[in-house]
């Protein structure tokens, strides 16, 4: 459509999206944000489209209605199997790595399907890990997918879709993976369905790697045609934020279009064919520095090759590092994917402080990663038992029990998080939490409420 609304004033709210949501609207694209504008100013009431977008800049938003900003800016347009040549690589050359190497010890993967949509790219990888590893039962696999977007989300929670999202793909794909249903629609098969796990995420404004949004350690994430609406500059930071969160030799899966001219922070181009997927690099090794000058510095001893918290644990009792030391090795090696480690490092913080709450919320997150799934709730609730009010503890205990199926006690886990929140100012920071403000964590555990509500 032909813009109406002043130049002067879609300059500045185009602004003010991009700041916002991230999304990125320059002039010759002003049509569909007035057009996205205008559909949003309907759903909150107003009358006056102009009056409406001074209105919103100049007002805090809630969760409520950046969901409605959201809902009618982004694009939803996906179906299973996009570009199949990208899924082709990851069954036949990057999985059988990773199984390979992973099997009989650490028999984990970790996928992150960042700006998922309606849902057809993670169940899509879902699908391919089903059929490249024959006893994924034995494994402990997550498929994290997040989208901006609240409509997606609860419309990929749902799993049914229509015909169009299975345009150009094998008929092997709707009788293996797809039950029919009364209205006509195909709906994602109940075991591939219970593998993927939706949450709603601001790739620009949250915080990642985090061990609260389980964006550490991924071993691939796909970012497919979401950084082509960011700003350049912004497109280049999410992409150096995302390649943060991979494991040594972790795998980055970006989309064709996207104007990433360099490879991500840390991260080299490998092409497979005609296809270029990015691959991040280990550290070069060198002599480790010592303990303490490690803490110091930030690089520690556990993090090169042939080191590790077992050697710390070989100390005499007087280096021990204290529970503070332990604790930022433990988030350290959780965030490298060295689970076994961090694991250690999390006990060690207990033995220095057993009164510290954060050591056993630390213990159990890990503990949720590896699906000791018991083992960690009674550590959630060993936090809880110390400090009644750690909102964070409310929250994983939430997502554990979706988790496990047991509804009812999620909400009354993110009904008691979100008390908890509102006694604090808004943009207070959450303590332990990475840097989300109180805000945000609502807006999360409000979403994933409504999305686990579908089902």
């Amino acid at each position: 459509m032909t813009p109406s609304l002043p130049p002067s004033l879609l300059e500045q709210f185009s602004d003010f999206v991009a700041a916002r949501l991230g999304l990125y609207f320059p002039p010759p694209r002003h049509g569909d944000l007035e057009r996205g504008a205008r559909a949003a100013a309907r759903e909150f009431g107003a009358a006056n489209v102009e009056d409406w977008v001074r209105w919103l800049m100049s007002t805090p938003l809630t969760h409520r209605q950046i969901d409605i900003l959201a809902g009618n800016l982004t694009v939803g347009e996906t179906y299973f199997f996009r570009e199949p040549r990208v899924f082709d690589v990851l069954e036949n050359r990057i999985l059988p790595e990773w199984v390979a190497a992973r099997r009989g010890g650490e028999q984990r993967l970790r996928i992150w399907s960042a700006g998922c949509c309606t849902g057809e790219e993670p169940y899509s990888l879902a699908i391919v890990l089903r059929r490249a590893i024959p006893d994924i039962e034995r494994w402990t696999v997550t498929i994290l997918a997040t989208d901006l977007n609240p409509l997606f989300l609860r419309k990929a929670a749902a799993g049914q879709f229509g015909e169009w999202s299975f345009r150009d793909v094998p008929s092997w794909l709707k009788t293996q993976y797809f039950i029919r249903t009364n209205t006509g629609q195909y709906a994602i098969r109940p075991d591939i369905r219970k593998m993927v796990t939706f949450e709603q995420q601001n790739l620009v404004e949250d915080s990642f790697p985090s061990l609260v949004s389980d964006t550490n350690a991924m071993d691939v994430i796909f970012c497919r045609n979401v950084l082509m609406y960011f700003p350049p500059a912004t497109a280049v930071r999410v992409a150096d934020k995302l390649a943060r969160c991979l494991v040594d030799n972790g795998w980055l899966v970006l989309g064709a279009c996207e104007g990433i001219q360099t490879p991500p922070d840390g991260c080299e181009a490998v092409q497979f064919a005609d296809t270029i997927l990015f691959r991040k690099k280990p550290p070069a090794t060198s002599s480790p520095p010592s303990t303490a000058a490690a803490f110091e510095t930030g690089v520690l001893p556990s993090q090169r090759p042939g080191t590790g918290a077992a050697n710390q644990m070989l100390m005499p009792r007087a280096q021990q590092p204290s529970a503070e030391e332990a604790i930022r090795r433990a988030r350290l090696l959780a965030n490298e994917g060295r689970l076994a480690e961090a694991l250690a490092a999390a006990e060690e913080a207990i033995a220095a402080d057993k009164v510290n709450p954060f050591g056993y919320y630390l213990r159990a997150t890990i503990l949720h990663e590896q699906n000791a799934l018991e083992t960690a709730r009674r550590s959630f609730q060993q936090a809880l038992f110390l400090d009644p009010n750690f909102v964070l503890a409310h929250f994983a205990l939430g997502n554990l029990a979706l988790q496990r199926g047991r509804p009812a006690e999620a909400e009354r886990h993110f009904q008691n998080t979100l008390r908890l929140l509102r006694a604090l100012s808004p943009t207070a920071i959450v303590p332990e939490s990475e840097g989300l403000t109180a805000q945000r964590l609502a807006e999360i555990v409000e979403a994933a409420m409504e999305t686990e509500a579908v089902l």
